[in-house]
């Protein structure tokens, strides 16, 4: 009951949510505006196909369709491609590539010479991985495809039968902006599909099968459910971990405040206020709020004086009082007159000040300064007078009312009665107003590049790559002429370090570790030369027993009587041998020596070629069937190019290499980006180089410059690892971390943690900085 609740859901969001579900051919509306496409009969009438041909189209979706699409694409999962293919035969090609200049995140690819479906996409480590599936699609026949990938989990479906389940680094589908999206080819020269498509689409959602074949069931969770499990439980792991700090921080904050009764005070010229005291400081009016002292000037209220009265300051007062003008006046009103005697005509002789030091009523920000007319108050410099005596005075903000000096490359400062210009971060001080450039080409504060110029500018500083180098100028690489092959690397101009297995000035040749004796396989095997590398491969007759020795002393006998992999015919007796077999005709009987070859009887010394591979000869041999690849001879005019490419002269029938600077011919092998590549009849076929197992290896690392993984101790340095969730991590804070789990070390910002099968390895996150 669940399952059909289950699949009923699916359909449900199948039928109503079509923004899971993206129809790639229409998204580039093929018909209408691509050259080498024809819409032609499909597998089924409900929907359009199109037949891909020619090698000079170019099936590419435009900038606005493509970013709608990995738009959708984008942070998942868990997706499924499906699509219907007649895939003409020999032919190798992209069916969809989904890359950034040389970065393929998602690529989709069958190749007919190697026999094998290959999935390319980036890892979340930012490793790029391709997931090889032996299985023949180019056959010119309809197949039913779908490759659905689940976290780690990619499941291959052909035809509706689950062909392979395999567990895999996980994709990681972060795909940069200004990807391109392209169809039946991987670029507008290389990858060209031949043969029909129809229903390619992207379905985003998990079990995607089922929309193509939808009789097959869901009877088990998929890897993302688990792995979505797993994370619910990191997340909260983590979350345990940021909370148990906090709580514990939080503790002894408490314990610090046990008894304690807290409340905002605020402090004021060495005097300490409650929240909600007030007070009067001069000739302002002051609170004590939320920890900070607020003031405001004391409101004096306007003045209508008799005529023998004037407005006057008294001592100690913050506003002026009417007082009577004769005789002798206070202090206060003697200033006031100081300042008005000219206004009304009054005649200074007729008063007397009294006797009195007037420096002790200049109070806030304020200094008595000695007139002809007298002593009076007068404001500091940088200050503003609060009442019209100057007896108390307040800060002018220079800055916000645009009294400053400063000047270029600075920021104004308010300093109580001044102000400070501070300079721009990278630039260093000429005087107390200007500042100019910090020269971080000369103290060596840049980050170019050791082979790249340093050019100072304006608040900062630029790189340029040294004569013979490439780069942005803060990562510089020498330039070869010609290009290092075969992966090489180049290390100084025009010279290249090449990679294990290779050796020349540009690392074209292929050291043959086989002829040149450098290895010694067991009897039971032979040495294979291998483009970088080799590998003792068991002989005819032997297997290998799982331990994948590396000089072959794992492989032994293949009994062909006991599994039934010989070619006897009925009438003699198989007879197992070491390394072989042997059809033995019982005593007294007359046997034909006839063999049995794909249930067919096969004459004695009869030759045929194989009907699966035309480039193969058979002959049967008292009962023992020999198969071999033909001989070519390409002095031969009569040669079979289609066997034998490597003699077909034809410049159609050439390859360019993938830098676009190199030609090779039909038949031509070469190494690029640890990939073994080779030309056949002008097409480029590129599979991963095989690597020789890891024994015995819990992590495992590919060093810089290499293909292959290496046994390594550390596991802080491994970059592949299987993790294992039963061996956990403890962290500072006494939390079990799954093995894969991340987190940031506590107290730091920038140290990332990771726990791998239950060993802790920390290191400084660049991005962070």
């Amino acid at each position: 009951g669940q399952v059909w609740t289950h699949l009923l859901i699916q359909c449900v969001l199948f039928i109503f949510m079509p923004a899971q579900r993206v129809d790639v051919l229409e998204e580039l509306k093929l018909g209408e505006s691509f050259s080498g496409v024809l819409q032609v009969r499909g597998f089924h009438n409900q929907s359009r196909a199109f037949l891909f041909q020619d090698s000079w189209r170019n099936v590419r979706a435009s900038a606005a369709v493509a970013e709608g699409l990995l738009q959708k694409l984008r942070g998942r999962i868990e997706f499924t491609l499906l699509l219907t293919l007649k895939q003409e035969r020999l032919n190798s090609g992209v069916i969809l590539s989904i890359h950034h200049s040389e970065q393929r995140f998602l690529e989709l690819e069958s190749s007919a010479p190697r026999n094998e479906i290959r999935l390319h996409y980036h890892t979340q480590d930012q490793r790029p991985h391709t997931e090889v599936f032996p299985y023949r699609l180019a056959d010119d026949r309809w197949h039913k495809i779908s490759v659905g990938v689940s976290s780690s989990h990619i499941v291959l479906h052909v035809d509706c039968s689950r062909i392979y389940e395999r567990v895999v680094d996980t994709p990681a589908m972060d795909i940069p902006a200004l990807s391109s999206v392209w169809l039946g080819q991987r670029n507008a020269a290389h990858g060209f599909y031949k043969g029909i498509m129809q229903d390619v689409q992207l379905v985003l959602m998990p079990q995607g099968h089922i929309s193509q074949c939808p009789d097959l069931n869901r009877t088990c969770p998929t890897c993302n459910d688990f792995h979505g499990l797993v994370q619910k439980i990191m997340e909260l792991q983590d979350l345990l971990a940021k909370t148990s700090s906090k709580l514990a921080r939080a503790e002894e904050k408490m314990k610090s405040l046990d008894g304690c009764y807290c409340e905002k005070t605020c402090s004021l010229d060495g005097e300490v206020y409650r929240e909600g005291d007030a007070w009067i400081d001069g000739c302002r009016n002051c609170t004590c709020s939320n920890g900070t002292v607020k003031c405001e000037a004391v409101y004096c209220p306007p003045l209508l004086c008799a005529p023998d009265t004037a407005p006057t300051y008294m001592p100690g007062a913050c506003c002026k009082e009417c007082q009577q003008l004769p005789g002798t006046m206070a202090l206060d009103a003697c200033f006031l007159l100081f300042t008005t005697s000219r206004e009304r005509s009054i005649d200074l002789d007729l008063f007397t000040c009294p006797p009195m030091d007037i420096s002790q009523i200049c109070v806030e920000n304020s200094e008595c300064v000695n007139l002809e007319a007298g002593a009076c108050c007068s404001c500091k410099d940088g200050f503003r007078s609060l009442r019209d005596d100057s007896a108390y005075c307040q800060d002018i903000d220079e800055c916000a009312e645009g009294k400053h000096y400063c000047r270029e490359n600075t920021v104004c400062v308010n300093t109580p009665g001044s102000f400070m210009c501070i300079c721009h971060t990278g630039y260093i001080r000429i005087d107390d107003y200007s500042c100019t450039e910090h020269d971080e080409c000369v103290t060596g504060q840049h980050d170019c590049d050791e082979n790249a110029l340093c050019f100072n500018t304006v608040g900062g500083h630029s790189c340029s790559c040294k004569p013979g180098f490439v780069g942005n100028g803060t990562v510089c690489r020498a330039l070869c002429d010609g290009l290092c092959q075969n992966g090489g690397s180049c290390i100084s101009p025009d010279t290249c370090i090449c990679q294990q297995g290779f050796t020349g000035k540009r690392c074209e040749t292929d050291i043959d570790e086989c002829l040149d004796g450098f290895v010694e396989c067991d009897s039971r095997a032979t040495c294979v030369n291998l483009p970088g590398w080799y590998h003792c491969e068991c002989r005819d007759g032997y297997h290998d027993n799982g331990m994948f020795s590396a000089n072959g002393e794992s492989c032994e006998d293949i009994d062909e009587c006991e599994m039934e992999r010989h070619s006897c015919a009925n009438d003699t007796v198989c007879f197992n041998m070491d390394g072989s077999y042997d059809c033995r005709c019982p005593h007294g009987k007359n046997c034909s020596g006839d063999c049995v070859h794909d249930n067919k009887v096969k004459h004695n010394s009869q030759i045929w070629v194989l009907d699966s591979d035309r480039c193969s000869v058979c002959s049967c041999q008292n009962g023992l069937v020999m198969c071999r690849r033909m001989v070519c001879d390409c002095d031969n005019p009569t040669a079979d190019l289609f066997c034998c490419p490597e003699c077909d002269p034809r410049i159609s029938s050439q390859c360019l290499h993938q830098n676009g600077v190199l030609t090779y011919s039909s038949g031509d092998s070469w190494v690029e980006n640890c990939q073994q590549c080779q030309c056949l009849r002008g097409e480029v076929d590129c599979w991963p180089i095989s690597c020789p197992p890891v024994q015995d290896c819990e992590f495992t690392a590919i060093p810089e410059g290499e293909c292959c993984p290496r046994c390594v101790t550390n596991p802080c340095q491994a970059n592949t690892i299987s993790n294992d969730i039963t061996k956990t991590c403890t962290d500072e804070h006494g939390i079990s971390r799954f093995s894969g789990s991340t987190w940031t070390k506590h107290g730091t910002e920038c140290i990332l943690c990771q726990c791998k099968n239950g060993h802790v390895c920390c290191s400084v996150d660049p991005l962070c900085l």
